[in-house]
């Protein structure tokens, strides 16, 4: 298959070109994903709404029907539960995305997020390393094969690239390398370089390209080798060139680390692994943010926000409830930020 990251017209293009394709045909898990990707822009929510609106009637007709006559149905439970959250509110009840800037942050209200299980980020973890269990949720399973965006050999490694269901940055993909190794959420150094080599790479035609990365016992959901790519011209706040890690003068709210090559990166995120520290990355083209940060349940959420993943600590918020976009200031932002940084780490 011919590789989508020529351009970012090219990629954005087929992008959206799948999404069209899943909102008219695709099933549950399907719909639910281009459902939450529509929602987070106007105009293709616009663009979509009446075939999501035809395919949200057929899945309803089509369960009514086999509960009123006692049949199951085959989906995933997960969505499921999904669909009747959305159907308790009612398709028209949507609301479109919004976003923000609160002083140094972006605020994000993302109501369809709000519908998205918890899986695994609900408990407290011990480690930053749990084997992988052909049991849980992975992106093995059948049914996700529907929802992969694009898969082929990339930089001699076999590279897939599924939508994210319940997005939250711009042209957010999940991308899943050598997926039938079954690898658990552990990075490796193999991993790490390639990483870093594939967001340079793609920093060269995708302008704003970065990938995210949540370790085991911070905020990962599954327990599958996957990170998380996007593409924002618009950088975020992390990258902004005041704070004291890119060579400013104000000191960032989290603990953070910034690596000019993979060389020198790898080393902090060895050390990571041999305190069992959990923590999150940002790659940027010729970057990497490493966060170091406490446990995952080990710290208060607020009421406003699921967890605090990559995303997050890399400076974007997510919240659900509109008054609460609306209210959110940055002190909050910051001290939510700060409380995130380890008792104890020494200094890199």
């Amino acid at each position: 298959m011919t590789s989508p990251f020529s351009s970012t017209e090219k990629f954005e293009n087929e992008f959206n070109d799948g999404l069209h394709r899943l909102a008219s045909h695709g099933g549950l898990g399907p719909f639910i994903l281009a459902c939450a990707n529509a929602t987070a822009h106007q105009q293709l929510f616009i663009d979509l709404k009446a075939p999501l609106q035809d395919q949200y009637r057929e899945l309803y007709q089509a369960y009514r029907t086999a509960f009123i006559n006692g049949r199951d149905i085959e989906v995933v439970d997960e969505d499921l539960l999904v669909f009747l959250k959305l159907h308790t509110i009612g398709f028209d009840s949507l609301q479109l995305g919004e976003s923000r800037r609160v002083g140094d942050w972006k605020v994000q209200f993302n109501h369809i997020r709000s519908f998205r299980p918890r899986r695994i980020t609900q408990f407290i973890h011990e480690g930053v390393y749990v084997p992988y269990d052909d049991d849980e949720f992975n992106f093995n399973k059948p049914f996700m094969a529907r929802e992969c965006f694009w898969g082929g050999d990339f930089n001699a490694r076999k590279l897939d690239v599924f939508y994210n269901k319940y997005p939250f940055a711009e042209l957010h993909c999940l991308l899943v390398l050598d997926k039938d190794s079954c690898c658990p959420q552990l990075l490796s150094e193999q991993d790490h370089r390639y990483i870093s080599k594939l967001v340079t790479q793609l920093g060269a035609d995708l302008d704003g390209v970065g990938i995210g990365y949540n370790s085991y016992g911070a905020y990962a959901s599954v327990n599958h080798l996957h990170f998380q790519m996007f593409v924002d011209k618009q950088r975020l706040p992390v990258c902004d060139p005041h704070w004291v890690h890119n060579g400013g003068d104000r000191e960032y709210p989290a603990l953070c680390h910034v690596f000019d090559s993979v060389d020198a990166s790898w080393p902090c995120v060895q050390q990571l692994h041999d305190a069992q520290q959990p923590y999150n990355i940002l790659y940027m083209p010729e970057q990497v943010y490493i966060f170091p940060r406490k446990t995952q349940g080990t710290v208060a959420v607020p009421e406003w926000s699921s967890g605090f993943t990559w995303y997050e600590l890399s400076g974007g918020m997510i919240v659900f409830n509109f008054e609460d976009f609306l209210r959110l200031d940055a002190s909050e932002i910051e001290s939510n930020l700060a409380a995130l940084r380890p008792d104890y780490w020494p200094p890199i």
